[in-house]
């Protein structure tokens, strides 16, 4: 099982759409997907169809001990994919878990139980660096950091690198990034341009190949509670989404034969 966290304390970049979307491209490929809400927000709970206002359970009651993680656990029948949801009382448990002994892995701890059960969990951070990302930071192998090629999207990677690394030394010493994706890319802009050859300068090796475009259709899936492969597969957004998922694939099959 690999985990993934989806991550950048900055907002509006694309990391709920990219953890809904590639979550559903990789079950195209025929892997079996555990998606995370950990946004109290609950967009990516919406996106997979499932309706946030009427749960039971939720990451919430898993924190504070109110669930366990099977009876948290729902299916996404438009994502085909299974999920923690998440519903705005995920906003409180940053406060209820403030005396609690190790807090920073308590999702972890909750995770360690379906190993066997996915090949990969996809995380869904909220946009800040609190407790909830670092549950995600703290359970997660790797992060994937979408951003956008605007002005301020290298400062806000330089403090999200930092902060890994201060992770990596304390908390999570396996953690890495496992790669950034440029979203919501307009080829028409020369910013774009400027700062994704910025970023193909310095993060070569860690830069996908995979461009997620603007694209309306991508929009719009998550009012439908879907996943753009359930909501149009021919979209250059759905596309794009499966050309992400075959590149992070083949990234991990070659790194497993290099460790063999």
């Amino acid at each position: 099982m690999r985990v993934l966290a989806v991550a950048n304390q900055k907002g509006g970049v694309g990391k709920t759409t990219t953890t809904v979307n590639l979550a559903a491209s990789l079950v195209h490929f025929g892997k079996r997907v555990l998606l995370v809400d950990l946004d109290p927000q609950g967009n990516a709970t919406m996106g997979s169809g499932i309706d946030k206002a009427h749960l039971k359970h939720s990451v919430y009651t898993l924190l504070i001990d109110e669930s366990t993680v099977r009876q948290t656990l729902q299916s996404s029948e438009t994502g085909k994919y299974d999920l923690l949801p998440a519903c705005r009382d995920l906003g409180g448990a940053e406060v209820e878990l403030v005396g609690v002994e190790h807090r920073e892995s308590r999702l972890k701890t909750a995770l360690a139980e379906l190993a066997t059960e996915y090949d990969y969990v996809l995380i869904d951070c909220p946009p800040a660096l609190n407790l909830l990302t670092l549950n995600g930071l703290v359970a997660a192998d790797a992060v994937m950091i979408p951003m956008q090629c605007e002005y301020y999207a290298l400062e806000g990677l330089t403090d999200l690198v930092n902060t890994l690394k201060r992770i990596k030394q304390s908390l999570n010493r396996k953690i890495e990034i496992e790669g950034l994706l440029r979203t919501m890319f307009d080829p028409r802009s020369t910013l774009s341009q400027q700062v994704s050859d910025q970023l193909v300068k310095h993060f070569t090796s860690k830069l996908y190949h995979t461009v997620i475009p603007r694209n309306i259709r991508l929009a719009e899936a998550p009012s439908y509670g879907r996943p753009i492969l359930a909501y149009d597969k021919a979209s250059k957004g759905a596309q794009a989404y499966l050309q992400l998922a075959e590149e992070l694939l083949a990234r991990h099959n070659a790194q497993e034969v290099a460790i063999a």
